[in-house]
């Protein structure tokens, strides 16, 4: 009769376990999910029909994809983020005057690019990036100054 295996009860092997999976991409449902949520709040302003929270989501997901872009997974460029900056604050300043929050057609393109931007970095990017952009993306609406160093450009 064969033996069973004996599994380590120790914290050891967890924290091996749990190191391994920081260097793996996020799980393919997962990663689906947070895509979906992006894409939703994109059609939805573009049709007129959003509201606060679908803005704050594009805000988050400029930000996140500049963070990641920062860590070299995509390839959004700094005039890009500018733009979209701008046309998410346009977003803002116009639904809290008339609570009609919509994407302009521009807006709609330079945001369709970033969430698929987007999508690209959390099926390719490690765990360990992806928490490390969503941890300074918390710091950064915390109001806590970025102690993230900056890199070298080549």
């Amino acid at each position: 009769m064969a033996q069973p295996i004996p599994l380590s009860r120790s914290g050891g092997a967890a924290r091996a376990r749990h190191a391994k999976a920081m260097l793996l991409p996020l799980p393919r449902q997962v990663a689906d999910d947070l895509a979906l949520r992006v894409h939703l709040s994109l059609d939805i302003l573009r049709r007129g029909l959003g509201g606060i929270t679908d803005a704050q989501t594009l805000t988050q997901i400029m930000l996140l994809t500049g963070f990641l872009a920062e860590s070299d997974f995509g390839t959004v460029t700094g005039e890009e983020l500018s733009a979209a900056d701008r046309a998410v604050a346009a977003v803002f300043d116009v639904g809290r005057l008339t609570d009609k929050w919509h994407l302009d057609d521009a807006g709609f393109m330079l945001f369709a690019r970033i969430a698929t931007s987007y999508d690209r970095q959390l099926r390719s990017a490690p765990l360990w990036v992806v928490t490390d952009a969503s941890e300074r993306l918390d710091r950064f609406i915390a109001g806590v100054p970025d102690q993230t160093p900056m890199r070298k450009q080549a």
